[in-house]
């Protein structure tokens, strides 16, 4: 189904420390295709290794 306003993704992680983290969201720009582009995959990937890795705030 198509839709007609613009489309967001949100990438989210749960059960840290029992919480839900919600790591990235962003409006999908993109007027072809589906896929999500690396810079934003390499920004999910940053924030889910310093969230696993560190203290949490």
């Amino acid at each position: 189904m198509r839709y007609r306003t613009d489309a967001w993704r949100v990438v989210y992680v749960t059960e840290v420390a029992g919480r839900l983290w919600a790591l990235h969201a962003f409006r999908k720009k993109s007027k072809t295709g589906i896929k999500t582009p690396k810079a934003e995959i390499d920004l999910i990937r940053e924030r889910l290794k310093r969230l696993t890795e560190g203290p949490l705030p």
